[in-house]
């Protein structure tokens, strides 16, 4: 099915996405942590979005929201969880919904772990996954509001989805994920080499997001609290994973 997925640079290190659908041209904005790059990114298209679709309550992913709608009138979709605490909202979603855009289908994912309330989106046909400060590259996201329980949790749902999923997550944090990543995984040839890439694309000032859930998989210590060399590292081979991928959060806090 065909589809554009554009990435848009938004504050300091924050990411917003277009998610269209070629055959209808009906787009989706996924977070608006600024209007201004956003709206330069439609207009220098030709694209006039009809739903906006938010993953969270935090500022830094809603706050450019009344200026684009100004702009563009548009559905504006969230979590029925976070309905309080998030702009209003034209549809409140909770996991297991679907919705369409255009031809495409979305999903919807309870991630909670950073917030309480926080969804993602994966929409099949594209290959991509809008996760925001759940699944990042390299990492997930501080526990502000739930436990290490429920974001494990939440983990274990998103490893269920396709290799070849694209990882659209809200921050350019990579280069630090991966300094840390090294600390309780120094040994892992992929991690290693995904370090250097790493370094060299933020040398040259290019994006290490979106990435690939098979990446993740490899590299990503947070998907790999049962991997017995991280075990090891940490001195914990006979804990639960819960209990690994707590400890792994609370160094990470700490790093």
């Amino acid at each position: 099915m065909a589809f554009d997925l554009i990435t848009i640079p938004c504050l300091t290190d924050n990411y917003a996405y277009l998610l269209r659908c070629t055959t209808t041209g009906e787009v989706a904005v996924i977070d608006v942590p600024e209007a201004a790059p956003i709206k330069a990114e439609l207009d220098a298209r030709g694209w006039t979005p009809s739903q906006v679709w938010l993953t969270h309550h935090h500022y830094d992913h809603i706050d450019g929201l009344p200026d684009l709608l100004a702009a563009y009138p548009a559905k504006v979709f969230g979590a029925k969880a976070d309905q309080h605490r998030l702009p209003d909202l034209d549809v409140a979603l909770s996991e297991g919904d679907s919705f369409a855009l255009g031809d495409l289908t979305a999903e919807v994912i309870d991630v909670s772990g950073h917030t309480i309330g926080h969804i993602a989106f994966f929409v099949p046909a594209a290959k991509a996954a809008f996760t925001a400060d759940s699944l990042m590259a390299l990492g997930c996201g501080r526990l502000f509001e739930g436990t290490a329980a429920q974001m494990w949790d939440s983990m274990q749902k998103m490893l269920k989805w396709p290799d070849d999923t694209v990882i659209c997550s809200g921050h350019e944090y990579t280069a630090s994920n991966a300094k840390f990543a090294l600390t309780v995984d120094p040994d892992n040839p992929d991690l290693i080499s995904r370090s250097e890439m790493i370094t060299a694309a933020r040398s040259k000032g290019q994006p290490t997001v979106p990435s690939i859930l098979s990446t993740e998989r490899a590299t990503n210590p947070f998907l790999r609290p049962d991997d017995p060399a991280i075990r090891a590292t940490l001195g914990m081979q006979t804990a639960s994973d819960t209990d690994v991928f707590a400890e792994i959060r609370k160094r990470k806090d700490n790093f």
